[in-house]
């Protein structure tokens, strides 16, 4: 039986999104005959084309005027240079024709709309080049990287606002299915005439559906923003054949999917199934081989004449150890494009490149953090791997895929496993470059931060979140801001990228402890302690310390409303009463600008468009903390 698993639009465009690629890997290790595509590549580099470009002109001219806006109007005035453009751009941005960056880096070759606009802000007072101080006199390849990346940008606007305005690279339709409690937005979606990008999504299903003749199409949905695409595919495929059974997982259904009830989930997929998915799918082959009863699927929602229901005969997971190695095989690793949206060196590695994706432990060694969803598995369920056991799967992805950068996409890597693997690397002689995601903990002492830069480390990320000793202890995080500035500073000391995980909006947060919070952040970055950084929300989930004690952080919950769809984020009253909203504007204009070395040394309170009070962060907090 062969099975196909495909990753829905949209997710990264430089690098696959690793859940096919770790199915693929691991089914074929048990001797099953399993392929993989990425549709949302495929979705990306069949709109932004020449024939893509033309339907899309297509669209705008059945527009009525009126509707036509000042983008969608200059788009089609410059449409000509586009046409001509769009292929050589995407090919550039895919390593495939890089000596048209030096006409890129010009700029009078790609023609030039709204996002360029940007770019005004670092014109100097002598009006010299605006990025002299990103790229200098050389630096052709990044600087045309840059631009060309405005100008998809630009294509992708003009196709939101003229085609289908959920559009987006990330996060695409995500409204129709992050917390929704009800299927009815999705099915209305779904239901409606197909667009552009509709069509062309359903055109690559059938295209995959025809290439590899799957009995069983596993569509995995990371994010809300992959549910719209997924259940497009799914449509599309049960229309041209009903007997290909369609199965839906990922970090969506994880999450948010829990307590699904909605019956008309199952007119696209057969199967639902929770968190890892390779005993489950083992499970499910062997029931559609006849070998075993439906009674004894695990973890698998099903649909019946009574309802939806979750069949689990509790069999134990697949040991992380055993789970194989990730492959790579078909997938078109020369066509994903290298991005470069942002001009902060670390903040860059999100989009640009493309990185192997791999795994030093399954679940979290800490799990304690109270904004986290530590109840479920993905989390709670914690596996260390053997240094050997890691270098030997970075070497089979070497060998298959020719490329040694790779990206550690751990909950928190272990320091310890991390010590382990770089002396695994040196033992071995084996050269790579990678980064990933850790805890900011005084187990990454000076020593260590160079023994893993000396490994190939080159950047890692982590949770500062609220840069407050009190809601750091609230949180349960284990860590200081003064800790945090040590850890961060010898890692930036051994030549490794820093970007902190930033938070707002915690329950009990002040508008004074917002105020010190951007000045402990302000101070790390005038200290060279961070280089990249990123605010979000506080978002309170019903699998979280906080969702489920809300009484010991102080808020009440709201009543979830009514539904057998998606569960995950839950509203709540903090009797504290702050407009995080408007504070969280002021907060990521500033943290914008430090990114790009901007207003370190101005007063915090200068970001915030009303009064706020004085920081009572001392000024020289950081500088002391170092010593």
């Amino acid at each position: 039986m062969r099975v196909l698993s495909v990753i829905p639009p949209m997710t990264q465009l430089n690098t696959p999104y690793p859940s096919t690629a770790y199915l693929t890997g691991f089914l074929r290790s048990r001797g099953i005959d399993a392929v993989q595509e990425d549709l949302a590549l495929a979705l990306v580099l069949r709109l932004f084309s020449r024939d893509g470009l033309l339907a899309i002109r297509e669209c705008l001219s059945a527009l009525p005027l009126a509707q036509r806006t000042p983008r969608v109007q200059a788009f089609d005035r410059a449409f000509d240079r586009y046409l001509s453009t769009i292929d050589c751009a995407v090919a550039f941005l895919q390593g495939r024709d890089p000596s048209i960056g030096h006409r890129i880096s010009g700029r009078h070759f790609l023609p030039e709309g709204p996002r360029f606009e940007s770019l005004d802000a670092y014109i100097d007072d002598e009006g010299g080049d605006p990025l002299a101080w990103a790229f200098g006199a050389l630096g052709v390849q990044d600087r045309a990287r840059h631009f060309a990346t405005l100008y998809l940008d630009d294509v992708a606007d003009v196709l939101r606002e003229a085609v289908d305005s959920r559009f987006e690279f990330v996060r695409y339709a995500e409204s129709l299915a992050q917390s929704q409690a009800s299927f009815d937005p999705l099915a209305r979606a779904l239901a409606a005439p197909p667009n552009l990008i509709d069509a062309s999504l359903r055109e690559l299903a059938l295209e995959a559906i025809a290439r590899h003749a799957p009995k069983l199409v596993l569509v995995s949905a990371p994010f809300p923003g992959n549910v719209y695409g997924a259940f497009r595919i799914a449509q599309a495929i049960k229309a041209q054949d009903p007997s290909i059974v369609t199965v839906l997982g990922g970090g969506f259904v994880n999450t948010e999917l829990r307590e699904l009830g909605e019956p008309r989930v199952f007119d696209y997929f057969d199967y639902v199934t929770l968190d890892d998915g390779e005993r489950p799918l083992l499970a499910l082959l062997e029931h559609l081989q006849g070998k075993r009863p439906q009674g004894r699927l695990v973890r698998t929602f099903v649909r019946s004449t009574e309802g939806v229901r979750c069949i689990d005969a509790g069999e134990p997971d697949i040991a992380f150890a055993d789970a194989g190695t990730p492959t790579w095989d078909g997938l078109p690793l020369d066509r994903y494009l290298s991005l470069l949206d942002m001009l902060n060196p670390m903040h860059r590695l999100w989009s640009d490149a493309r990185w192997n994706k791999l795994t030093v432990a399954h679940g979290c060694y800490w799990k304690k953090c109270s904004f986290c969803d530590v109840s479920l598995d993905y989390i709670s369920r914690y596996e260390a791997l053997a240094a050997t056991t890691l270098v030997d799967r970075i070497e089979t992805v070497i060998a298959e895929t020719g490329q040694t950068g790779f990206h550690f996409v751990d909950e928190a890597a272990p320091p310890k496993a991390l010590k382990a693997l770089a002396a695994e690397l040196q033992k071995r002689q084996r050269a790579i470059s990678w980064w990933g995601n850790i805890r900011f903990e005084k187990s990454f002492t000076p020593d260590l931060c160079a023994e893993l830069a000396e490994s190939g480390c080159i950047a890692v990320s982590g949770g500062l979140e609220v840069a407050s000793d009190r809601l750091l202890k609230l949180m349960q995080k284990g860590v200081s801001v003064e800790q945090v500035a040590q850890v961060t500073h010898a890692f930036t000391d051994a030549g490794i990228l820093v970007h902190a995980y930033l938070m707002y909006g915690f329950p009990t947060q002040t508008v004074q402890d917002t105020v010190d919070a951007l000045e402990y952040v302000r101070q790390l970055f005038a200290a060279g302690c961070i280089q990249s950084g990123f605010f979000h929300r506080f978002a309170c989930t019903v699998h979280s310390p906080v969702g489920l004690n809300p009484g010991h952080y102080g808020v009440r919950l709201k009543p979830l409303p009514a539904g057998a769809f998606a569960k995950n984020d839950v509203g709540f009253i903090d009797p504290v009463g702050v407009d995080h909203d408007v504070l969280g504007i002021a907060l990521n204009k500033a943290l914008y600008n430090y990114m790009h070395g901007l207003g370190l040394d101005q007063d915090v309170r200068g970001w915030f468009a009303g009064r706020v009070p004085r920081t009572k962060v001392p000024r020289h907090f950081i500088e002391r903390a170092l010593g």
